[in-house]
Protein backbone atom coordinates (compact mmCIF):
# COMPACT_ATOMS: atom_id res chain seq x y z
CA UNK A 1 0.00 0.00 0.00
CA UNK A 2 1.31 3.57 -0.64
CA UNK A 3 1.64 5.14 2.63
CA UNK A 4 1.80 9.23 3.34
CA UNK A 5 5.16 10.26 5.04
CA UNK A 6 4.45 11.31 8.53
CA UNK A 7 6.63 13.33 10.57
CA UNK A 8 7.37 12.25 14.28
CA UNK A 9 9.40 13.18 16.94
CA UNK A 10 12.29 11.33 19.31
CA UNK A 11 11.90 11.90 22.76
CA UNK A 12 15.23 14.14 22.64
CA UNK A 13 13.31 16.27 19.89
CA UNK A 14 15.07 14.97 16.71
CA UNK A 15 12.39 14.65 13.43
CA UNK A 16 12.06 11.13 12.11
CA UNK A 17 10.19 10.16 8.84
CA UNK A 18 7.95 7.60 8.79
CA UNK A 19 7.84 6.27 4.47
CA UNK A 20 7.10 3.40 2.69
CA UNK A 21 10.15 1.64 1.79
CA UNK A 22 11.13 0.90 -2.04
CA UNK A 23 13.25 -0.45 -4.41
CA UNK A 24 15.67 2.40 -3.84
CA UNK A 25 15.68 1.21 -0.10
CA UNK A 26 16.76 -2.48 -1.22
CA UNK A 27 20.68 -2.32 -0.19
CA UNK A 28 20.15 -0.41 2.95
CA UNK A 29 17.51 -2.74 4.16
CA UNK A 30 19.58 -5.80 3.55
CA UNK A 31 22.33 -4.15 5.38
CA UNK A 32 19.79 -3.36 8.11
CA UNK A 33 18.58 -7.17 8.10
CA UNK A 34 21.89 -8.46 8.73
CA UNK A 35 23.34 -5.93 11.44
CA UNK A 36 20.39 -6.21 13.19
CA UNK A 37 20.35 -9.75 13.38
CA UNK A 38 23.90 -9.55 14.86
CA UNK A 39 22.81 -7.14 16.74
CA UNK A 40 20.56 -9.32 19.19
CA UNK A 41 19.56 -12.97 19.68
CA UNK A 42 15.96 -11.71 19.56
CA UNK A 43 15.40 -11.52 15.87
CA UNK A 44 14.71 -15.06 13.43
CA UNK A 45 18.22 -15.37 11.68
CA UNK A 46 21.61 -15.45 12.38
CA UNK A 47 23.61 -12.52 10.18
CA UNK A 48 24.81 -15.49 7.79
CA UNK A 49 21.41 -16.35 7.01
CA UNK A 50 20.22 -13.39 5.10
CA UNK A 51 21.55 -14.34 1.94
CA UNK A 52 18.17 -12.48 -0.33
CA UNK A 53 20.01 -10.43 -3.42
CA UNK A 54 18.78 -7.20 -4.06
CA UNK A 55 17.32 -7.89 -7.10
CA UNK A 56 14.68 -9.97 -4.29
CA UNK A 57 14.88 -7.25 -1.99
CA UNK A 58 13.55 -4.86 -4.69
CA UNK A 59 10.93 -7.59 -5.99
CA UNK A 60 9.87 -7.87 -2.02
CA UNK A 61 9.26 -4.28 -1.39
CA UNK A 62 8.02 -3.87 -5.39
CA UNK A 63 5.38 -6.07 -3.93
CA UNK A 64 4.63 -4.35 -0.01
CA UNK A 65 3.96 -1.09 -2.26
CA UNK A 66 1.65 -2.48 -4.85
CA UNK A 67 -0.04 -4.98 -2.09
CA UNK A 68 -3.54 -3.35 -0.70
CA UNK A 69 -3.89 -4.98 2.80
CA UNK A 70 0.15 -4.96 3.71
CA UNK A 71 2.46 -2.16 4.54
CA UNK A 72 6.37 -1.96 5.03
CA UNK A 73 7.18 1.28 6.61
CA UNK A 74 10.80 2.88 7.12
CA UNK A 75 12.22 5.34 9.84
CA UNK A 76 14.54 7.73 9.07
CA UNK A 77 16.55 9.96 10.97
CA UNK A 78 18.43 12.73 9.48
CA UNK A 79 18.47 10.79 5.91
CA UNK A 80 19.48 7.89 7.87
CA UNK A 81 17.69 4.53 7.57
CA UNK A 82 17.29 3.94 11.73
CA UNK A 83 14.43 0.73 11.52
CA UNK A 84 11.20 -0.37 9.70
CA UNK A 85 7.70 -1.76 10.80
CA UNK A 86 5.00 -3.74 8.85
CA UNK A 87 1.97 -4.91 8.96
CA UNK A 88 1.32 -8.20 6.58
CA UNK A 89 -1.81 -10.67 5.70
CA UNK A 90 -2.14 -14.05 7.60
CA UNK A 91 -3.16 -14.78 4.10
CA UNK A 92 -5.37 -15.07 1.41
CA UNK A 93 -8.08 -16.98 2.95
CA UNK A 94 -11.71 -15.38 4.37
CA UNK A 95 -11.49 -17.25 7.64
CA UNK A 96 -8.36 -14.80 8.12
CA UNK A 97 -8.61 -11.80 6.51
CA UNK A 98 -9.80 -10.08 9.84
CA UNK A 99 -5.79 -10.97 11.28
CA UNK A 100 -2.66 -9.71 10.39
CA UNK A 101 0.98 -9.74 11.51
CA UNK A 102 2.79 -6.88 12.76
CA UNK A 103 6.56 -7.18 13.03
CA UNK A 104 9.18 -4.43 14.35
CA UNK A 105 12.82 -4.16 14.59
CA UNK A 106 15.22 -0.94 14.67
CA UNK A 107 19.46 -0.58 14.91
CA UNK A 108 20.36 -0.88 18.84
CA UNK A 109 21.35 2.86 19.04
CA UNK A 110 17.92 4.14 18.24
CA UNK A 111 16.07 1.89 20.50
CA UNK A 112 14.51 3.56 23.91
CA UNK A 113 13.71 6.90 22.23
CA UNK A 114 10.33 6.34 20.82
CA UNK A 115 10.74 5.53 17.50
CA UNK A 116 9.06 2.09 17.86
CA UNK A 117 6.12 2.83 19.86
CA UNK A 118 5.28 5.96 17.64
CA UNK A 119 6.24 3.65 14.37
CA UNK A 120 4.29 0.78 15.68
CA UNK A 121 1.47 2.83 17.25
CA UNK A 122 0.42 4.11 13.25
CA UNK A 123 1.20 0.57 11.64
CA UNK A 124 -1.77 -0.95 14.18
CA UNK A 125 -3.66 2.43 12.81
CA UNK A 126 -3.20 1.44 8.93
CA UNK A 127 -3.97 -2.52 10.01
CA UNK A 128 -7.38 -0.80 11.30
CA UNK A 129 -7.91 1.33 8.41
CA UNK A 130 -7.74 -1.58 6.48
CA UNK A 131 -10.01 -3.47 7.92
CA UNK A 132 -7.63 -5.85 9.86
CA UNK A 133 -9.70 -6.85 13.46
CA UNK A 134 -6.57 -8.18 15.64
CA UNK A 135 -2.86 -7.78 15.32
CA UNK A 136 -0.30 -10.58 15.88
CA UNK A 137 2.94 -11.18 16.74
CA UNK A 138 6.04 -13.51 18.54
CA UNK A 139 8.59 -11.81 21.16
CA UNK A 140 11.16 -13.77 22.76
CA UNK A 141 10.04 -14.12 26.78
CA UNK A 142 13.41 -12.73 28.18
CA UNK A 143 12.98 -9.42 25.27
CA UNK A 144 11.65 -7.20 28.47
CA UNK A 145 11.75 -4.00 26.55
CA UNK A 146 9.91 -5.30 23.69
CA UNK A 147 7.33 -6.55 26.13
CA UNK A 148 6.84 -3.85 27.94
CA UNK A 149 6.58 -1.58 24.81
CA UNK A 150 3.89 -3.91 22.77
CA UNK A 151 1.88 -4.18 26.22
CA UNK A 152 1.71 -0.47 26.44
CA UNK A 153 0.26 -0.34 23.40
CA UNK A 154 -2.63 -2.57 23.91
CA UNK A 155 -1.16 -6.11 23.40
CA UNK A 156 -1.77 -9.22 25.29
CA UNK A 157 -0.02 -12.40 25.93
CA UNK A 158 -2.25 -15.30 24.53
CA UNK A 159 0.15 -18.49 24.78
CA UNK A 160 3.63 -19.65 24.68
CA UNK A 161 5.75 -20.96 22.15
CA UNK A 162 8.55 -23.59 23.74
CA UNK A 163 12.03 -23.64 22.85
CA UNK A 164 10.57 -21.29 19.52
CA UNK A 165 14.01 -20.52 18.54
CA UNK A 166 17.20 -22.50 18.91
CA UNK A 167 20.75 -20.79 19.05
CA UNK A 168 24.07 -21.63 17.53
CA UNK A 169 25.65 -22.52 20.72
CA UNK A 170 22.66 -25.09 21.65
CA UNK A 171 20.31 -23.24 23.46
CA UNK A 172 16.67 -22.09 23.38
CA UNK A 173 14.35 -19.22 23.67
CA UNK A 174 10.76 -19.65 24.12
CA UNK A 175 8.62 -17.16 22.49
CA UNK A 176 4.82 -15.54 23.47
CA UNK A 177 2.60 -15.21 21.59
CA UNK A 178 0.46 -11.57 21.61
CA UNK A 179 -2.32 -10.08 19.81
CA UNK A 180 -3.94 -6.50 19.84
CA UNK A 181 -7.61 -6.47 19.16
CA UNK A 182 -8.23 -3.73 16.53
Amino acid sequence: MIFEPRKIQTKDGHEVILRNADESDAAALLHYLKATAGETRFLLREPEEITITLEQQEAFLRGKKEAERELMLIAELDGEHVGNCSVASLGNYQRYQHRCSVAIALYQKYCGLGIGKQMLGTVLEVAKELGYEQAELEVVTTNAPAIHLYQSLGFEIYGELKHSMKYQDGTYADDYMMRKVL
